[in-house]
């Protein structure tokens, strides 16, 4: 692969701290089965939140549709920066998403792929990729292609290129897959240091995961 430098954007009119979005009657199924229905709930700037419910309850589902990914089958969502609506078309750039389904372009090196995700995706101020990679880890695999890591190296580039972004709704769906105990350890690190600004969603069952979350929402409270 050619190196070809990618200059990071920063934004330096930074949203996140002041932005809510607000679901209304939120409903998903396929064919005639509901995955979850009448969702009414509103996320907000400065908290943090966790989805639980068995594997296949349909909490992954409802954290792609919060990221636009997947269309509900009724109701809506809407986002609100400093209490006016957004235009939907410009709510992606305040998503940031980890999850074992996305997967990362292998054949990059972590600074490459570091570079071309923070090339369209804001990167927060006053920090740069060599001082992320030292703070996941990874300083030393810098030039080294992301296909020869390990499950839980990659894992962390994962959490890297959604934390460090510049964008107020963080989502995590199983967010310490394949990571040991230093991983964990590293992942609340993250939440801890870098956002506490932000709406933080998780869907996990996994309590080492979530149990800095203040609001607990069951799936199966919106099956019915």
């Amino acid at each position: 692969m050619q190196n070809t430098p990618i200059t990071p954007v920063t934004n330096p009119d930074s949203t996140i701290g002041d932005l809510s979005v607000q679901l209304t009657e939120a409903g998903k199924r396929f064919n005639r089965d509901w995955i979850f229905k009448k969702f009414n709930y509103t996320f907000s700037s400065g908290n943090s939140y966790v989805i639980t419910g068995p594997n296949g309850s349909g909490k992954s589902t409802l954290l792609q549709c919060i990221a636009g990914s997947t269309q509900l089958s009724k109701g809506e969502i809407g986002f609100e920066l400093h209490h006016a609506k957004m235009d939907p078309e410009n709510t992606y750039q305040q998503i940031a998403i980890v999850a074992p389904y996305l997967e990362l372009i292998e054949e990059m090196t972590a600074t490459e792929f570091l570079q071309f995700h923070f090339s369209f995706k804001p990167l927060q101020q006053n920090i740069t990729i060599p001082e992320i990679l030292s703070r996941i880890s990874l300083e030393k695999a810098a030039q080294k292609q992301i296909r020869y890591f390990s499950s839980g190296m990659k894992q962390r580039i994962k959490l890297a290129q959604a934390v460090f972004a510049d964008a107020g709704v963080m989502l995590l769906d199983e967010p310490c897959t394949n990571l040991d105990k230093t991983g964990y350890d590293l992942y609340h690190n993250l939440i801890e240091s870098f956002c506490t600004d932000k709406i933080v969603i998780v869907s996990s069952n996994d309590i080492n995961e979530y149990d800095f979350c203040r609001e607990k929402i069951s799936i199966m409270d919106y099956k019915d």
